[in-house]
């Protein structure tokens, strides 16, 4: 198809009575072609209804072009139907008028009769006739919408523009309108763009769905396509496999942007104290008991011991609002899984590389492998009963839970299912989902089990929907689990207030390894704003033999370690191991410049430096080469020769990796 509407570099300024301006929209590039319905959905205040008026031809870009086949919007026209959230009707004439009114002008050409049929179809259409002889004064709210959204129709507009055109209706009727406009833009090739605040509303009608990120300066953050099939029914459309996920990545969008609109409104210039250049921090964290150490740093102080006096904590329900946070900026710093920085700086999934630094791994082990509860009844106890598992249920799709692509949970559980011969991406399904909901989806049986830190392994098996079939302590003893990272650019713009962040996580991991402590801890992650979740559920300690006893499976859980020798510097052979598995996947090129990229990504230095002046010298690191549970050491001076002996794994690139660009060739991968 033809662009039908273009969106050409429009921006969009205000003029304020005071002399200063208002920029509602920047830079808004979009295409639409004929037939589509688009939807336009994001918080008050971000451009939706200027952007509309602007294809309407009811507003001018301050800057850019909106053409309509070809031709530059320049007023409004009666191609371009307009149904406005104040019905715009005309007081002094009845239903029947109103609608003949627009008709008559667009039709005048037509047979009275024809044109008088028209009318009275739209009016039976809206389930208007017994008041098609009412003025408006005698109407509902209700009722005036939908003789606007009447006189839209009639007319059969090239272009048909709504803004919120069903919020004042009822659930019944604008159910009935909704599926009345669907059948009419289809059946005559209208092209729609609406503005709606309605999740469902969007997922309904839309074929694209284009948010719109948060004013001033709004533009378009992400564009969604709608993959339901046409025609759509309201109560079939609930029952397609992509509904949920559609409305979950737009609920996502909106949150988001009402979080970064949250910090930004409290968001000050960097404040300058205690021989820090940045004593004002918003760090990121996702409720786990591994985020012990940054709910203890603020909860006993440690933030401000170390000059940190005012750190806000940004609790995030998925590791991407933490990418999201780092690559918009509005978070400081975060708790991230071992992975995330390496997976930003080198662009992770084809994304923008975000250059990253980590100078602290806040935690080791806490990850497990949990499966359904079924597996455990039919006979399934290894990962060499999985896989038999697997080849007897070919027929079946078995999903298991991911928290993100970076995370060593995703990493862990790919090395444990190739390492018995399964292909992690032919011989089961692997979905990305966050960690608070893999216990709902597992009980819901919509996945068959996952990988995921505590409390949510011990969770399932306490509540009797799954159990532990491995904790990371039988596949990689010691690896790193979360880590502190901040951007490159941070950390040279702040290098004092840096150091200071990692002493005072570094004396808080030290409060979370004290036993004596651990009551109190406890009690803290179980409170609403940290982990949310029965005290029970939190286990930080390791009175448990370092394998998975399936015997009793309710006495097992991944403990955590916070603190102590080789625990907390940052290595780069772990992360040149991790590079190669986001390699081995095809998350990430290899980049060709790796002693580079690991050179810049772990700062020895930065936490050296902090626990020098914590007077922990005698801190020792002793790690050397990596074995994990099936007897393979990894070789950190040929990684290329380690990726090309994996036997299973995707084709795998090569790449020069800098900060702006990311040029990939082929390697010699089998």
């Amino acid at each position: 198809m033809t662009v039908f509407v273009a969106v050409d570099s429009v921006d969009k300024v205000f003029n304020l009575s005071d002399g200063g301006q208002y920029v509602a929209l920047k830079g808004i590039d979009l295409e639409i072609k004929q037939g589509e319905f688009i939807s336009f959905i994001g918080h008050s205040g971000c451009g939706k209804s200027t952007l509309l008026n602007m294809i309407a031809g009811l507003s001018l870009p301050s800057d850019g072009v909106v053409t309509l086949e070809g031709q530059r919007i320049k007023e409004p026209g009666p191609d371009r139907m307009v149904v406005f959230q104040n019905y715009s009707l005309l007081p002094w004439r009845t239903v029947r008028e109103n609608i003949a009114l627009a008709v008559d002008t667009v039709m005048q050409g037509r047979p009275k009769g024809e044109r008088r049929s028209v009318v009275q179809e739209h009016i039976n259409l809206v389930g208007l006739s017994h008041a098609a002889d009412k003025y408006p004064a005698h109407l509902s709210g209700g009722m005036k919408q939908r003789v606007a959204i009447a006189r839209a129709l009639a007319i059969r507009p090239k272009l048909l523009l709504l803004d919120e055109p069903f919020g004042a209706l009822d659930a019944l009727t604008r159910g009935n309108l909704q599926e009345q406009l669907m059948r009419i833009c289809e059946e005559n090739n209208v092209t729609a763009i609406m503005v709606t605040h309605d999740v469902d509303e969007a997922v309904l009608l839309s074929d694209r769905i284009v948010m719109l990120t948060n004013g001033p300066g709004a533009n378009i953050g992400r564009i969604l396509e709608v993959d339901i099939p046409r025609p759509r029914k309201r109560m079939e459309v609930v029952e397609h496999p992509s509904y949920y996920s559609l409305r979950s990545e737009i609920i996502y969008f909106l949150n988001q942007q009402k979080r970064i609109k949250k910090l930004r409104s409290r968001k000050v210039t960097a404040t300058a104290r205690h021989g820090l250049e940045k004593v004002n921090l918003d760090i990121g964290f996702v409720p786990l008991t591994a985020c012990a150490p940054i709910a203890i740093a603020k909860e006993k102080d440690f933030f401000t011991k170390h000059g940190l006096d005012e750190v806000n904590l940004v609790r995030e329900t998925s590791w991407r609002g933490i990418v999201d946070g780092m690559r918009g900026g509005y978070l400081d710093a975060a708790q991230m899984p071992a992975g995330m920085p390496l997976w930003l700086t080198l662009g992770g999934d084809e994304d923008p590389p975000v250059p990253m630094t980590t100078a602290l791994t806040m935690t080791r082990n806490g990850n497990a492998i949990t499966l359904a509860k079924h597996f455990y009844e039919e006979g399934v106890f290894s990962l060499e009963d999985f896989q038999h598992y697997l080849l007897r249920t070919r027929d079946r799709t078995h999903t298991l839970g991911v928290v993100h692509p970076s995370s060593m949970h995703n990493l862990l559980l790919r090395y444990w299912l190739a390492a018995g011969g399964i292909d992690p991406d032919i011989d089961v399904s692997l979905k990305t989902i966050p960690p608070a909901q893999m216990l709902v989806d597992l009980k819901a049986d919509t996945i068959d089990g996952f990988c995921v830190g505590e409390p949510w392994n011990l969770r399932a098996a306490s509540e009797d929907n799954g159990f532990t079939i491995c904790t990371d302590l039988e596949i990689w003893n010691g690896h790193p689990g979360k880590v502190l990272g901040v951007r490159q650019d941070w950390a040279s713009q702040y290098p004092n207030t840096h150091i200071a962040l990692v002493k005072a996580l570094l004396d808080a991991g030290r409060y979370c390894a004290d036993p004596a402590n651990e009551a109190e801890i406890k009690q803290i992650l179980a409170r609403r704003e940290y982990v949310s979740t029965p005290e029970q559920y939190i286990c930080l300690g390791d009175p448990n033999p370092a394998v998975c006893d399936l015997s009793d499976t309710l006495r097992q859980y991944a403990h955590h370690q916070f603190f102590g020798d080789g625990m907390n510097r940052p290595s780069r052979t772990e992360h040149l191991w991790m590079m190669t598995q986001l390699a081995r996947w095809g998350h990430t090129p290899f980049p060709r410049n790796w002693l580079e990229i690991l050179e810049r990504l772990c700062q020895v230095s930065v936490f050296s430096t902090a626990a020098r002046e914590l007077g922990l010298l005698d801190m020792k690191y002793t790690r050397g080469y990596i074995e994990l549970f099936d007897g393979t050491r990894f070789d950190s001076e040929d990684p290329i020769a380690y990726l090309n002996g994996l036997a299973i794994k995707r084709h795998f690139s090569v790449a020069e990796v800098v900060a702006e660009t990311r040029a990939a060739v082929p390697a010699v991968a089998a």
